[in-house]
């Protein structure tokens, strides 16, 4: 049943101990023709030495959300080979751990015996889910808050199935 649904700066500001997000995409939509996927398909890569050419106010409140004590872990799972999309993520993602987020990586093969929800999702404290919804060309539907207990016991026993299972950033080659 959807409901408000905060920004994710309330979302991630109201967060006691954990904030937990599971990607299962392959894409997600992209402008091709211009924005940061644009420019990393020209060639265009992150120096990590040159901190400020990178960082943004997602890794700022990212940052500030694991300063006041709140555990930040994402999990994708990816196809393998992986798009053209998930290396644009995975060339990326060092900005997300410089800011204090935990990522892992499970190639689908390997979950294909879990049970997963439908959408991709946050979960918030074990208590509240934000759902992502997507259109087939990859764009947002839209958010939709859920409180549900069978469903947050979905998500959370997925997130954790996921996160046993998966390879840390750092230990993750892409293929």
């Amino acid at each position: 049943m959807p409901s408000s649904v905060p920004t994710f700066d309330e979302l991630l500001g109201a967060a006691q101990r954990s904030a937990v997000h599971l990607e299962m995409r392959d894409s997600y939509a992209v402008d091709y023709e211009m924005g940061p996927f644009a420019e990393w398909r020209a060639g265009f890569r992150h120096d990590p030495a040159d901190r400020a050419s990178w960082w943004r106010p997602w890794l700022d409140l990212i940052e500030e959300t694991v300063a006041r004590g709140v555990v930040v872990r994402r999990a994708r799972i990816v196809s393998e080979p992986v798009s053209e999309y998930t290396r644009f993520l995975y060339d990326g993602t060092f900005t997300n751990i410089a800011a204090g987020e935990q990522v892992r990586w499970l190639p689908r093969r390997q979950a294909s015996d879990l049970a997963l929800p439908g959408n991709d999702f946050w979960l918030i404290d074990d208590r509240l889910i934000r759902w992502n919804h997507f259109t087939g060309e990859g764009a947002s539907g839209g958010g939709e808050i859920s409180e549900d207990p069978a469903a947050v016991k979905l998500c959370a026993e997925a997130f954790e199935a996921v996160w046993a299972r998966a390879v840390p950033h750092e230990k993750y080659t892409i293929s």
